[in-house]
């Protein structure tokens, strides 16, 4: 019997680099389908982002790249 692999949930801020709009919402709500991605929360400043994340399928900037891949242009904001 094979055992899946436990999941590491993993949160990390990112900065987003244009102005939260209509548009940019339905891409985050969108990139929640993204692999390895578990939910994405945007903060009252409108400005970051806050990414679960499956830390055994992606790593920070891999997370980076899927959100950019779909639209969305972060930066990663240093813990």
């Amino acid at each position: 019997m094979l055992v899946p692999p436990t999941m590491t949930k993993v949160q990390i801020r990112l900065a987003l680099q244009r102005p939260l709009d209509d548009a940019m919402m339905e891409q985050i709500s969108d990139a929640n389908s993204i692999y390895g991605i578990e939910h994405i929360k945007v903060l009252p400043s409108l400005k970051e982002i806050v990414v679960e994340y499956d830390a055994t399928r992606l790593k920070p900037t891999e997370v980076e790249r899927a959100l950019a891949q779909a639209g969305i242009a972060t930066t990663l904001i240093p813990a």
